[in-house]
């Protein structure tokens, strides 16, 4: 499967950084670097998604991604400034990424409350 060109949006990745600070807290974050990428970002919908996610499926998008940058178990949890500038603080994060043979789908939840505010 290809993605058409005019589908793509631009999106910026993220890492997630852990670490402890000087008292032993542990501290959670994202990198000041940001990765370019091309997705195509829908929101999420279906029976099987309002299903899991019930109230919060509005802040949920389903997106489909080509390419080597984002991997299954490796970057799950990290950032995506999806409306917001790649020098701000990423607007969503990455819930679960399903692999295929040409593409990857990416699952994203806005950041903020438990709805996704």
């Amino acid at each position: 499967m290809r993605l058409r060109k005019r589908d793509l949006s631009t999106v910026y990745l993220k890492e997630r950084l852990t670490g402890q600070d000087d008292e032993g807290n542990f501290q959670e974050g994202f990198s000041t670097d940001s990765t370019e990428l091309q997705m195509n970002v829908q929101s999420a919908g279906g029976q099987v998604m309002a299903s899991v996610y019930g109230q919060s499926l509005p802040y949920i998008k389903s997106c489909k991604y080509q390419g080597d940058q984002i991997k299954e178990g490796q970057n799950e949890k990290d950032g995506i400034c999806l409306y917001v500038s790649k020098d701000t603080e990423p607007d969503y994060e990455i819930v679960a990424i399903q692999t295929f043979s040409t593409h990857c789908n990416v699952t994203l939840k806005k950041l903020g409350d438990e709805d996704g505010r």
